[in-house]
Protein backbone atom coordinates (compact mmCIF):
# COMPACT_ATOMS: atom_id res chain seq x y z
CA UNK A 1 0.00 0.00 0.00
CA UNK A 2 1.44 3.48 -0.76
CA UNK A 3 2.44 6.71 0.82
CA UNK A 4 1.09 9.94 0.23
CA UNK A 5 1.53 11.04 -3.05
CA UNK A 6 -0.96 8.59 -5.00
CA UNK A 7 -3.77 10.28 -4.82
CA UNK A 8 -5.75 12.24 -7.83
CA UNK A 9 -9.09 14.65 -8.01
CA UNK A 10 -11.68 11.85 -8.92
CA UNK A 11 -9.57 8.93 -7.17
CA UNK A 12 -12.52 6.28 -5.97
CA UNK A 13 -15.35 8.43 -7.33
CA UNK A 14 -16.43 5.56 -10.09
CA UNK A 15 -16.04 2.53 -7.71
CA UNK A 16 -18.12 4.49 -4.87
CA UNK A 17 -20.98 4.71 -7.51
CA UNK A 18 -20.07 1.29 -9.19
CA UNK A 19 -19.22 -1.26 -6.39
CA UNK A 20 -21.68 -1.47 -3.08
CA UNK A 21 -18.34 -3.63 -1.40
CA UNK A 22 -16.29 -0.25 -2.12
CA UNK A 23 -18.69 2.22 -0.75
CA UNK A 24 -20.01 0.16 2.22
CA UNK A 25 -16.58 0.14 3.30
CA UNK A 26 -15.45 3.34 2.36
CA UNK A 27 -18.71 4.26 4.73
CA UNK A 28 -17.37 2.18 7.65
CA UNK A 29 -13.68 3.69 7.45
CA UNK A 30 -15.54 7.33 7.21
CA UNK A 31 -17.41 6.48 10.31
CA UNK A 32 -14.29 5.08 12.20
CA UNK A 33 -12.44 8.58 11.00
CA UNK A 34 -15.46 10.90 11.96
CA UNK A 35 -14.53 11.42 15.50
CA UNK A 36 -11.17 12.71 14.88
CA UNK A 37 -11.18 14.41 11.14
CA UNK A 38 -13.64 17.72 9.98
CA UNK A 39 -14.49 16.52 6.75
CA UNK A 40 -16.48 13.59 5.50
CA UNK A 41 -14.13 11.47 3.34
CA UNK A 42 -16.69 10.66 0.54
CA UNK A 43 -17.63 14.21 0.21
CA UNK A 44 -13.99 14.48 -0.54
CA UNK A 45 -13.93 11.53 -2.90
CA UNK A 46 -16.59 13.17 -4.86
CA UNK A 47 -15.35 17.07 -5.14
CA UNK A 48 -11.76 16.41 -5.11
CA UNK A 49 -11.81 19.32 -2.50
CA UNK A 50 -9.16 19.67 0.11
CA UNK A 51 -6.87 16.57 -1.72
CA UNK A 52 -3.14 18.44 -0.83
CA UNK A 53 -3.84 19.14 2.67
CA UNK A 54 -1.88 16.18 4.83
CA UNK A 55 -4.60 15.94 7.28
CA UNK A 56 -7.00 15.04 4.36
CA UNK A 57 -4.84 13.76 1.67
CA UNK A 58 -3.53 10.51 4.68
CA UNK A 59 -7.02 9.39 6.04
CA UNK A 60 -8.83 9.40 2.49
CA UNK A 61 -6.32 7.76 0.76
CA UNK A 62 -5.89 5.11 4.21
CA UNK A 63 -10.09 4.91 3.43
CA UNK A 64 -9.49 4.51 -0.35
CA UNK A 65 -6.59 1.50 0.30
CA UNK A 66 -8.74 -0.05 2.99
CA UNK A 67 -11.89 -0.18 1.24
CA UNK A 68 -9.63 -1.65 -2.42
CA UNK A 69 -9.00 -4.37 -0.18
CA UNK A 70 -12.42 -5.11 0.76
CA UNK A 71 -13.52 -5.16 -3.09
CA UNK A 72 -10.41 -7.24 -3.81
CA UNK A 73 -11.58 -9.97 -0.99
CA UNK A 74 -15.16 -9.56 -2.22
CA UNK A 75 -14.00 -11.26 -5.87
CA UNK A 76 -11.38 -13.99 -4.02
CA UNK A 77 -8.47 -11.80 -3.79
CA UNK A 78 -7.06 -12.72 -0.59
CA UNK A 79 -3.35 -11.65 0.04
CA UNK A 80 -0.79 -13.58 2.24
CA UNK A 81 1.23 -10.91 3.07
CA UNK A 82 0.59 -6.99 3.21
CA UNK A 83 3.22 -4.17 3.02
CA UNK A 84 2.72 -0.68 2.88
CA UNK A 85 5.08 2.84 3.24
CA UNK A 86 3.33 5.79 5.39
CA UNK A 87 -0.03 6.12 5.59
CA UNK A 88 0.27 2.58 3.30
CA UNK A 89 1.77 0.76 6.59
CA UNK A 90 -1.78 2.00 8.41
CA UNK A 91 -3.53 0.68 5.82
CA UNK A 92 -2.09 -3.34 5.76
CA UNK A 93 -2.05 -3.41 9.58
CA UNK A 94 -5.74 -2.83 8.79
CA UNK A 95 -6.43 -5.17 6.38
CA UNK A 96 -3.87 -7.81 8.07
CA UNK A 97 -6.28 -7.49 11.14
CA UNK A 98 -3.02 -5.76 13.27
CA UNK A 99 -5.35 -3.04 14.14
CA UNK A 100 -8.98 -2.91 14.20
CA UNK A 101 -11.03 -0.11 11.95
CA UNK A 102 -11.60 2.35 14.85
CA UNK A 103 -7.38 2.03 16.25
CA UNK A 104 -6.19 2.44 12.39
CA UNK A 105 -8.59 5.67 11.82
CA UNK A 106 -7.33 7.13 15.24
CA UNK A 107 -4.23 6.35 13.95
CA UNK A 108 -3.87 7.52 10.94
CA UNK A 109 -5.99 10.72 11.46
CA UNK A 110 -4.18 12.19 14.49
CA UNK A 111 -0.45 10.98 12.41
CA UNK A 112 -1.81 13.47 9.71
CA UNK A 113 -2.96 16.44 11.66
CA UNK A 114 0.71 16.28 13.96
CA UNK A 115 2.31 16.08 10.31
CA UNK A 116 0.48 18.84 8.83
CA UNK A 117 0.52 20.82 12.59
CA UNK A 118 4.57 20.18 13.16
CA UNK A 119 6.34 19.53 10.00
CA UNK A 120 4.61 20.38 6.51
CA UNK A 121 5.86 23.24 4.66
CA UNK A 122 9.55 22.77 6.88
CA UNK A 123 11.20 20.84 4.03
CA UNK A 124 10.57 18.65 1.07
CA UNK A 125 11.23 15.08 -0.51
CA UNK A 126 12.16 14.17 -4.04
CA UNK A 127 12.71 11.18 -6.36
CA UNK A 128 15.61 11.38 -8.63
CA UNK A 129 15.92 8.09 -11.19
CA UNK A 130 19.52 7.37 -10.25
CA UNK A 131 21.38 4.97 -8.11
CA UNK A 132 22.28 6.00 -4.03
CA UNK A 133 26.02 6.59 -4.90
CA UNK A 134 25.19 8.85 -7.83
CA UNK A 135 23.08 10.26 -5.37
CA UNK A 136 25.45 10.45 -2.55
CA UNK A 137 28.14 12.18 -4.94
CA UNK A 138 26.02 14.89 -5.97
CA UNK A 139 24.98 15.38 -2.40
CA UNK A 140 28.12 16.85 -1.50
CA UNK A 141 27.21 20.82 -2.58
CA UNK A 142 24.42 20.36 -0.16
CA UNK A 143 25.86 18.75 2.86
CA UNK A 144 23.69 19.17 5.72
CA UNK A 145 21.09 20.60 4.01
CA UNK A 146 20.40 17.17 2.35
CA UNK A 147 20.10 13.83 2.77
CA UNK A 148 19.42 10.42 0.96
CA UNK A 149 15.90 9.28 2.97
CA UNK A 150 15.36 6.33 0.97
CA UNK A 151 16.16 4.01 -1.77
CA UNK A 152 13.41 2.53 -3.65
CA UNK A 153 15.13 0.55 -6.46
CA UNK A 154 18.34 0.68 -8.28
CA UNK A 155 17.85 3.61 -10.22
CA UNK A 156 15.44 5.51 -7.58
CA UNK A 157 16.56 7.10 -4.63
CA UNK A 158 14.07 9.51 -2.57
CA UNK A 159 16.30 12.89 -1.11
CA UNK A 160 15.17 14.83 1.59
CA UNK A 161 15.56 18.11 3.11
CA UNK A 162 15.67 21.82 2.85
CA UNK A 163 13.20 22.67 0.17
CA UNK A 164 14.99 25.47 -1.34
CA UNK A 165 17.86 22.90 -1.74
CA UNK A 166 15.78 19.98 -3.00
CA UNK A 167 14.50 22.64 -5.78
CA UNK A 168 17.77 23.08 -6.63
CA UNK A 169 19.00 19.72 -6.11
CA UNK A 170 16.70 18.64 -8.88
CA UNK A 171 17.19 20.71 -11.49
CA UNK A 172 21.17 19.97 -11.36
CA UNK A 173 20.11 16.30 -12.22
Amino acid sequence: FPGQGTQWAGMGRELLDSSPVFAARLGECAAALEPFVDFDPVEVLRSGAALERVEVIQPVTWAVMVSLAELWRSVGVVPDAVVGHSQGEIAAATVSGALSLEDAARVVALRAQVIGRELAGLGGMASVSLPRADVEARLASWEGRLDVAAVNGPSSTVVAGDADAIVDFVAAC
